[in-house]
């Protein structure tokens, strides 16, 4: 979006002249002079943001902007009043119908030019934003591939570990990124074949040296990148399978050594695991599993996560009701 057009819509040539002189330089132009034009060149040019008159005949800015925020295709195209009404009261109404900004006119020339600067940054924020959401919904769709048996586990087990993570004191930011790094824990089992994922039966030596190399395959690729989000699944992927006692894979981990973040994962993904139906197993009760995961504690799990897993058991058994909810809505 950002690469699309500006649209400046006025009633006036005048003004639009003036916006033109101001902004052509830097950006491409489109025009419209009243609310039904407007609405055309939306449609057509899909730009990346609106500057709006308000007092137009028939359709008004007012007008015109509810009709944008109320159709999803529009809805997030930001629009900048520039307007000759000043009272609170019209820039309060302006705000409230959706805009992003208000400039009054005569409008001062480098005032124009930071705003639309400022609102197309953001813009290219969002969309980066969306591009990195995308890609993490692809890796961690990718790693559960062949996998056809986990259903939403990647997303549910992300909530759970969103929940543990705000109750032994995490920001809500980083709390949030964990959630999405945690989605790609097993990216790995892209490299894993199918006939060792869907066995139904337990795994031969062999195939659990194939099923191990799952964590270092996911670390490889999600280490490429230097972006926070990536370089923390890259974290949780190399080691969501490290023990407490030093048990566990790939490197042994122990104790503290083992991060924080895959502490926390660690029981999420066991107990989702757990509670889930896999080729080789029924699901178990909820109980069982917590009781399981009690018993892990200072073996398995942190024994100080094990604690704050059960201190917030209601809510963790209400994100496993949400999700189940919006599984069976899927069928």
């Amino acid at each position: 979006m950002p690469n699309n057009p500006i649209l400046i819509v006025d009633d006036e040539p005048a003004n639009l002249a003036i916006l033109r002189e101001i902004l052509e330089p830097t950006y491409h132009l489109v025009f419209a002079r009243n609310g039904q034009e407007t609405l055309l060149a939306v449609a057509k040019h899909r730009p990346s943001l609106i500057l709006l008159d308000i007092q137009m005949p028939d359709m008004d800015g007012y007008h015109v902007c509810r009709a944008l925020k109320a159709d999803p295709a529009t809805e997030t195209i930001p629009v900048i009043f520039v307007t000759a009404l000043s009272e609170l009261g019209d820039e309060e109404q302006g705000f409230a119908v959706g805009c992003v900004d208000y400039l009054s006119k005569p409008v001062v020339p480098s005032l124009v030019r930071a705003r639309v600067k400022t609102h197309l940054s953001l813009v290219r924020a969002t969309q980066l934003e969306k591009s990195h959401r995308d890609a993490i919904y692809m890796l961690g769709e990718a790693g559960h591939y062949n996998d056809n048996d986990t259903g939403v586990h990647i997303w549910r087990m992300a909530a759970y570990a969103k929940a543990l993570a705000l109750n032994v004191g995490w920001t809500c930011a980083d709390a949030e990124l964990l959630e999405f790094a945690a989605t790609m824990h097993d990216t790995g089992k892209i490299g894993v074949p199918d006939a060792v994922l869907s066995k139904p039966g337990a795994l031969d030596e062999d195939e659990w040296r194939i099923m191990r190399r799952h964590c270092q395959i996911g670390y490889d690729i999600l280490s490429k990148s230097d972006a926070p989000i990536f370089k923390l699944a890259a974290e949780v992927a190399l080691s969501h399978h490290e023990k407490w006692d030093g048990t566990g894979y790939p490197n042994g981990l122990a104790g503290l050594s083992i991060p924080e973040s895959v502490r926390i994962v660690g029981v999420a993904d066991v107990f989702d695991a757990l509670t889930m139906r896999r080729p080789y197993k029924e699901a178990w009760p909820v109980e069982k599993a917590v009781a399981t995961i009690r018993d892990g504690a200072g073996q398995h799990f942190d024994p100080a996560m094990v604690a704050c897993f059960l201190d917030i058991q209601p809510q963790i058994l209400q994100i496993k009701a949400d999700w189940e909810i919006r599984e069976l809505a899927k069928i």
